[in-house]
């Protein structure tokens, strides 16, 4: 981002200069945060030649005419002659005036006269040297683009003054093919029509149209000739999310308990942002601003609320808040879900029937709570507000008795409140008894493997603080054989990375390093045993259920070393027995399968060594058949695989 900053003042400081320069990048993306923040204030400070640089800040949106440009440069300009204003801007810390006082302005001061009788000094306007022009908001203007690029090339081809234009060139490009559409498709089948190209059958009737309009309204060749004569440089604007996101959290600095909750859960704002696909800080702002409601009526009403909870409170609000105002989907396609129930049940009907509005929900589910276990996972009344603004007592307090009678912190098991609520909140006297029965279920394995992990770094929290009694190396033992219990029930975690450093509160230990370094030992081996028992159920398929193997192969191995998990020796006996064409395709599936993901299986290659020998082997010296030439072909392709890898 320095390098950016960096090329837009060289730009400036430039002795001379007869272009001008363009930041482009996406609605919300935080282009004018950027431009205020970042670069205004260093082109205020440039000092060259004995010149003080001064920035000219317009926005084009709702701009209907040229004539509101001219007004809205003459204004700028003006405050910076009146010595009374520009004392009070200087006093309040004010850059620019309000759009509303610019109306207020006595119209004497538009015309020659300032407010204290002092008349304008014309020297001001005949310096331009020491001006940048910054435009901001060209696509959003009332007015054809192409007018306002040519009357901004006044100032830079003639005047020669520093001027930078800021815009979205996707959403400006969406706009020059289909302003007037009615019309420029009236007067293109007009034309086609006297041309006698109507009636013709060569080609769709809409792509004629569209290659009709091309031709005659080519606004965007228009474009990019005045764009090629105007702009020098144009520079993406891509922002740093994480300096960004933090410079957002900064606003509710006041509110200590939200400020808290939020900065521990920077990586769910920041990773339900990433999901969104979209790169609009500005729906970013308003969700946290819902959220920020939220939280104050939840700890008004409910203080006592899982904190797991409110984690998902705060990923549903900000993924709804981009779901609907980033016009990703209708509103409609939460409105008819009345509570987590039945979304829960749109998730599992979503299975067998496949209509448009389940598909969707899985597909959302999947997409933000990807990685994040929660059973209540919909809040109606966090949708309400964010569809309709309102914020609804009766749905939320409803919504809220639900949760604390299926959500009931007494009844789960000690290792549970652990993880699912800050300890702080369990009493006193509860607290050594939740300790003991979460270190008996850790040593009898009943504890999953990850939430083991996530167990162990709590506890060397808790005896840091004092808050109990055992010692590390205690705990360490304890610890590391439950997890070996553990294992012989759990599952292979594929990304474990992000939730373990979500609970990680300070430095790592060696004590949490060695615990860490054993569980991603474990992980590794319950990886192998989850694969070798896939690569068993897929390759028994071979030779008796052939489209079960094309079908499972297909979809669960392309990218996945599945013969690292089997025996090569049985892997060759399944082939053999295999049709001569199930053989062709099989060698077929595996040459196109090295090509596109050459690296993901290189795992695999010692079997696929193995494998060729035990062929290259069996075929030796026999007597030639069709058999005996296609499994000579297999292993001769299996060969141009293993070339790869030399």
């Amino acid at each position: 981002m320095e390098d950016l900053v960096e090329s837009i003042l060289d730009y400036v400081r430039a002795d001379y200069t007869d272009y001008a320069i363009m930041i482009n990048g996406e609605w919300g993306s935080g282009k004018t945060y950027f431009w205020n923040n970042k670069i205004r204030n260093k082109i205020d400070s440039l000092q060259l030649n004995g010149k003080t640089y001064t920035t000219i800040y317009m926005s084009l949106y709702g701009i209907s005419n040229l004539e509101d440009i001219s007004k809205k440069i003459f204004i700028e300009t003006t405050q910076l002659m009146d010595k009374n204003m520009r004392k009070y801007m200087n006093a309040t810390g004010q850059q620019s005036i309000p759009e509303y006082a610019k109306t207020g302005l006595d119209m004497a001061n538009l015309f020659g006269v300032t407010q204290n009788g002092d008349k304008v000094d014309y020297s001001k306007f005949f310096s331009t040297d020491d001006k940048v022009l910054c435009f901001d908001d060209l696509e959003r203007a009332n007015v054809d683009v192409i007018d306002i690029l040519g009357y901004i090339n006044n100032f830079v081809e003639h005047d020669h003054i520093k001027t930078i234009i800021i815009c979205n060139e996707k959403e400006l490009s969406t706009k020059l093919k289909s302003t007037n559409l009615e019309m420029k498709t009236f007067i293109a089948t007009y034309l086609l029509d006297k041309e006698g190209d109507l009636s013709k059958t060569d080609k769709p009737m809409v792509e004629k149209i569209q290659d009709k309009i091309e031709y005659v309204f080519d606004k965007a060749n228009d474009y990019e000739r005045i764009k090629e004569k105007l702009i020098g440089e144009t520079f993406e604007y891509v922002p740093e999310f994480s300096y960004i996101i933090n410079g957002i959290l900064m606003r509710y600095e006041s509110n200590t308990e939200l400020i808290r909750f939020l900065r521990e859960n920077t990586n769910y704002i920041i990773s339900t942002f990433n999901k969104s696909g979209t790169r609009n800080l500005r729906i970013l702002k308003h969700a946290l601003n819902d959220f920020k409601k939220v939280y104050e009526m939840v700890n008004k009403y409910y203080p006592n609320t899982n904190y797991r909870i409110l984690q998902t409170m705060l990923i549903f609000t900000i993924a709804i808040s981009f779901e609907i105002k980033a016009g990703k989907v209708t509103k409609d396609k939460f409105i008819n879900i009345a509570d987590n129930e039945e979304y829960k049940s749109i998730l599992v009907s979503s299975r067998v029937l496949m209509d448009n509005r389940q598909f969707y929900i899985k597909e959302f589910d999947n997409n933000y709570y990807y990685n994040f276990k929660s059973e209540y996972r919909f809040f109606k009344f966090i949708e309400i507000y964010v569809r309709t603004r309102i914020f609804d007592m009766k749905t939320f307090k409803s919504n809220m008795e639900v949760i604390i009678n299926t959500v009931d912190t007494e009844k789960l098991p000690g290792y549970k409140r652990l993880l699912t609520e800050e300890y702080w909140k369990i009493d006193d006297d509860q607290f050594p008894g939740v300790i003991e029965e979460v270190l008996e279920d850790v040593k009898n394995g009943r504890v999953k493997l990850l939430d083991t992990v996530k167990l162990f770094i709590y506890f060397t929290y808790f005896i840091k603080k004092g808050l109990i009694g055992y010692d590390i190396k205690t705990i360490s033992s304890i610890f590391f054989n439950g997890m070996n219990v553990s294992a012989l029930t759990s599952e292979y975690y594929e990304n474990p990375d992000e939730e373990i450093s979500s609970i990680i509160l300070e430095e790592k230990t060696p004590e949490i390093d060695e615990i860490l370094n054993h569980f991603y030992m474990i992980n590794r081996a319950l990886k192998d045993k989850m694969y070798s028992e896939k690569a068993d159920g897929i390759f028994k398929c071979i030779p008796m259920k052939m489209e079960m193997f094309y079908e499972r192969f297909d979809k669960e191995c392309m990218d996945v070393p599945i013969f690292k998990y089997y025996d090569p020796y049985q892997m060759y006996q399944r082939i053999s027995c295999a049709s001569n064409e199930d053989i062709v395709t099989i060698k077929e599936k595996l040459l196109d399968r090295a090509e596109k993901y050459t690296k993901e299986i290189e795992p695999e290659m010692k079997n696929i060594r193995q494998l060729k020998q035990i062929i290259d082997d069996y075929v030796c010296g026999k007597e030639m058949g069709i058999k005996i030439v296609m499994l000579k072909e297999f292993a001769k392709d299996l060969g141009t695989i293993l070339e790869k890898y030399n």
